[in-house]
Parts: structure tokens; sequence; C-alpha cells
């Protein structure tokens, strides 16, 4: 039998472990989340260096296609997240037979979810023309949308699949997973893209058959791994669930205001990609590779969040304030320490780091001088989405998105606007713009996090 990864039990209520223990555990948990995050961006990385090579109107027409799903993805993750909020909470108070329950719930939700996106996917190419596209990308992204469409069911059922695994602190197969679809990935690429090995020549297409070809491998694979579990029986994974739509309007609840979270955080920094448009094409470039950067090393914020909404969860499972409280700000401690390691490098390398995107003479010491900036935003943007973990782990989901919607729309967007145009600094001023943000959203969140952790302890 296919076993999980679980980290040691947790200690009693009556026994808080220490900060240090805290911190240890959020590390141990992150890095295999980290690197499984992570591995959903070296597959659209792959895909566009590959399409890259075969043809620029390839690449053009894979990128306009993952725009438009995108925010789909992030909307139906942000939606399922209310999986690992309960799994946790439930395993934290050994409820065991509960988190399968939650899991089965949760395992309808994402399959609507992922057969509303597809039917959305195909109805792509209506959505790039009324975004002003060109004519052919118009048809190039729709043809690609539409083979994507049949991958979207798989991507959300895997999905719910790892929320269920990480929320039992088992995510060593999530990673394990999505490190051999990597690499099936590649290889598919190679066939459809290109024509090896017999199959047909597809360009952007052969990439978007790739992708849906994996996903379905992904969550069959997770499937498996989630059926196959040691305590299949203890965690109710195959019973029947009695009180589904009782269940299913508690998952509901926690996932719209997420879900909700996703989109607006998505579309404010469109909105920026949009002002860096304005600004003209050698600014828009050097602002995508700021952006691009920042995204890759985000993942490790994403994998640190992920683990410390879990340890949370779990003290507030075992009914632990103090447990709470430390779980939460290791996790921030965790994620600080990381981010300036890598901030040393983004404001020290500015221009070699640009160099790995571009040879353009115009476009270099703007990208330079972007990076620089990014190296500040990363610690604060980092804080600020452990933090949005650690209060979706004791379902504190409601005030967190207000608070953020004021960071990203009321401060981000319009310092960006004003410093960009108004004051006149150009592009500068839209990172500036985030850096804002991202410093108010991590203020905003701390003190909803001292007062949230200051309640008395209850399961949500």
């Amino acid at each position: 039998m296919t076993k999980g990864v679980a980290l040691a039990p947790e200690r009693p209520a009556s026994q808080a472990m220490s900060f240090e223990r805290h911190l240890i555990r959020t590390a141990r948990f992150a890095g295999p989340v980290i690197l499984a995050r992570a591995g959903l961006l070296v597959m659209v990385a792959i895909d566009s260096a590959m399409l890259g090579h075969y043809g620029t109107a390839s690449l053009a027409y894979y990128a306009a296609a993952n725009a438009a799903q995108v925010v789909m993805i992030l909307i139906g993750v942000g939606l399922l997240q209310g999986t690992v909020i309960f799994v946790s909470q439930a395993h934290g108070a050994h409820d065991h037979a509960a988190c399968g329950t939650y899991w089965r719930v949760s395992f309808v939700h994402g399959a609507f979810l992922g057969v509303v996106m597809g039917l959305i996917c195909l109805l792509g190419r209506y959505t790039l023309e009324a975004t002003g596209q060109e004519p052919e990308v118009v048809i190039g992204g729709g043809r690609v949308l539409d083979m994507i469409a049949w991958g979207s069911p798989p991507l959300m059922l895997w999905v719910v699949c790892t929320h269920f695994l990480e929320g039992l602190s088992r995510p060593i197969p999530g990673m394990l997973v999505m490190f051999g679809a990597v690499l099936l990935n590649a290889l598919l690429n190679w066939i459809f893209i290109f024509g090896n090995l017999g199959g047909p020549e597809m360009g952007a297409e052969g990439a978007a058959i790739a992708t849906s070809l994996v996903r379905w491998v992904m969550f069959g694979a997770l499937l498996l791994v989630v059926l196959r579990q040691r305590d299949a029986s203890a965690l109710g994974i195959l019973r029947p669930v009695t009180d589904f739509w009782a269940i299913s309007k508690r998952l509901r609840r926690i996932g719209y205001p997420l879900g909700a979270a996703r989109g607006l955080e998505t579309a404010a920094f469109g909105a920026l990609v949009m002002f860096a448009g304005h600004l003209g094409t050698v600014s828009l470039a050097a602002y995508q590779i700021g952006y691009n950067l920042i995204g890759l090393v985000f993942m490790v914020a994403i994998g640190t969040a992920g683990a410390s909404m879990v340890r949370v969860g779990n003290a507030v499972g075992r009914r632990n304030a103090t447990d709470i409280v430390r779980a939460g700000w290791a996790g921030v401690l965790l994620i600080a320490f990381l981010m300036a390691c890598f901030a040393g490098p983004f404001l020290g390398l500015g221009m070699p780091l640009a160099e790995l995107y571009t040879d353009d003479p115009a476009v270099l010491p703007i990208a330079a001088s972007l990076i620089g900036i990014c190296g500040i935003i990363l610690v604060f943007d980092g804080m600020q989405a452990v933090l949005m973990g650690a209060l979706r782990g004791v379902a504190d989901v409601w005030v967190p998105p207000g608070l953020q919607l004021i960071a990203w729309w009321f401060i981000t967007v319009p310092i960006g606007y004003v410093l960009a145009f108004v004051v006149g600094i150009g592009v500068d001023g839209l990172m500036w713009g985030i850096l804002a943000g991202a410093l108010s959203a991590a203020m905003l969140l701390s003190g909803r996090f001292l007062a949230v952790a200051r309640r008395p302890v209850a399961r949500y």
C-alpha cells in the first residue's frame, strides 16, 4: 500500500510546543509544498521556452490562452481552500473520520468547478476577442483553450486531493507527483509541439494537449495515493456522506471569500500590467521581467503560507491558543528570513538577472532598476501571504480579504498610477506602488492576526 508521509503526532492541548519547535515543523512542512507549487510555474516556463523555440506566433497564442485561464485557476483554488482548513482542524482535534467526509464533499465541488472552467475555456475565443486581441491571436488562442478545456476538471480534482493530503500534514506525495508531472510534460511537449516520435506537429495546441494529459495523470496518481492511505478506513475516505448539503454549505461559506480574494488580487496586478503597457513596449517588457521574478520567488511564500495554515489549523483543532500564536508567528519569521535571502541577489545582481531574460540595451537598465525594488517587495509580500495563511487556519476568511482589498486597490493601484504618470517616474512608480501595498497588507494583517489570536479557540 502507498503510505502518506506524516509529520510527528501532535501534542495534546494541555502541552504547547515551543516556538523553536513550531519553526522547525513549519520549515519541514513548507519544503515539499513549495516544491509542489513551484512545479506548476516550471511547467509553464517549459511550455513557454519550447514554444519560443518553435515559433513566436505559437508562443503568443499560448500566452494569450494562459492569461485567460490563470484567473479562473486562482479563483478555483481559493474556492476549494476550505478543504485544507477543515481537514487540518479536524486532524488536530483527532476527529479523523471528519477528514474523509470533507474530502468527499469537496471532491464534488472540484468536479463541478472543473466542468464550469472547461465550458468557459470552450468560449475562450469570444473572451479574447472582447479584450481586443488581434484576430490571429483570437483564433490561435481559442484553439489552445479548446485543448485546455478537457484538462480543467482533473486540475480542480488534483487541487482537492492536494489540499486533503496537506491538511493531514502529508505533503510529500503531492511533491513527488509534481516532479513526475514536470518530466512528463516536457516529454509530451517534445512529441506534440515538434511532432517527434511520430506524433503530430501542433505547436501551441500541442503544448495544450500535453498540459491536459498531464493534469489527468496528476489527478489519477494523487487519487490513488488518497485511496491507498494506510489509515483510509479511520479517515472515512470511502464512508458515505450523510450530511452532504450541510458540509457543502460550510465549505462554500469558506470558499467564497477566498475565491473572491484571489480574483481581486489578480485583477489589481492585471491593472498594473495595463498601466505598464501604456508606458510603452520597453517599459512593459522591463516590468514583465521584474514581475516574473517576483512570481517565481513568491512560490516560496505560497508554500510557507500553506504550511502555516495547516499548523495553525492543527492548533485550533487542539484548542491550544498558545500554539495558534506560535505557529502563526513562526511562519512569518520563517518567510521573512527566506525572502531576505532572495532580496540580496535582487538588490545586488539586478543586471545579471535581467540579462537572463533579454539582451535589449533599451530594456536592460530599466529592468535592472525594477529588480532592485522587487528585492524589497519580496520580504513584505511574503509576510502578508503567510499572515493570510495563518488567518485562514483559524477560518478567519471574511475580514482579511477586505484588508487586502484596501492594500491592493486603495493603496497599490492609486499610488502606482500617481507615481508612474503624475509624478512621472515611469514604470519604477508601479513597482513602488506594489511595495506600498505589500507593506500595508503586512501591517493590516498583522494587526488582524493579533486580534483574532486573542479570541476563545473554537473549530469553525
